[in-house]
C-alpha cells in the first residue's frame, strides 16, 4: 500500500486548486500570463500524473483508449476548467499528453457540443477557433466527483478481490 506524506495534497484538491490558479492568471491579462499559465497547469498535470503513478502499486501505467472515451466528459470538463478558455486542439493535445490515447476530433468535437448545449460549457468563436469555457462550475464539480468515487469504489473492490482469484486452488 502507498503511504501518503503528511505534505501530500489529494489529487481533487490540488486540480481545485490549480484551476483557481489558472483563472486568477488568465484574468490577470496579457500574452505573458497566459503562457505563464498554461505552463503552470501543464507542470501541475504532470506533477499529479507523477502523484498518481507513485501510488499505484504496479510499475509503469498507461490508460486504456476505451476508458478514456468512457469517461471523456468528464475528463474534458476537468481539462477545460484547468485551462479556462481553450480550444478543441489544445485538448486533442491535452489528451494525447497526458492519456497516451489519440482521439478523433469526431469523438471530442461532438462531446463538446453536447456540453454546451446542456449549458455546462459555453463557448466563445475567436478568428480561427472556438475557445470553451466552464458555464456550470456546480454541475462540473458534482459530476467529477460522482464519477471518482465510482471508480476509486471500484478499483477498491476489485483490488480487495484480487487475492480471492485463486484461492479455491490451494
Amino acid at each position: 500500500m502507498h503511504e501518503t506524506s503528511p505534505n501530500s495534497e489529494p489529487v481533487f484538491e490540488a486540480l481545485s486548486r490549480t484551476t483557481t490558479d489558472a483563472k486568477r492568471l488568465s484574468q490577470d491579462g496579457g500574452s505573458d500570463t497566459d503562457l505563464e499559465s498554461t505552463d503552470d497547469v501543464d507542470r501541475t498535470i504532470n506533477g499529479l500524473c507523477n502523484q498518481v503513478d507513485d501510488a499505484l502499486p504496479v510499475g509503469e501505467f498507461q490508460f486504456d483508449e476505451a476508458i478514456v472515451k468512457e469517461n471523456l466528459e468528464d475528463i474534458l470538463l476537468l481539462l477545460v476548467a484547468l485551462h479556462d478558455g481553450t480550444h478543441g486542439k489544445q485538448l486533442l493535445s491535452d489528451l494525447s499528453r497526458i492519456f497516451e490515447t489519440e482521439l478523433s476530433p469526431g469523438t471530442v468535437y461532438p462531446c463538446l457540443h453536447d456540453l454546451e448545449e446542456r449549458g455546462v460549457l459555453t463557448m466563445h468563436a475567436k478568428v480561427q477557433t472556438k475557445e470553451y469555457s466552464i458555464e456550470d462550475e456546480e454541475y462540473v464539480r458534482a459530476a467529477v466527483e460522482r464519477t471518482m468515487v465510482q471508480h476509486l469504489a471500484f478499483g477498491l473492490l476489485l483490488s480487495e478481490l484480487l487475492p480471492q482469484l485463486g484461492a479455491d486452488d490451494q
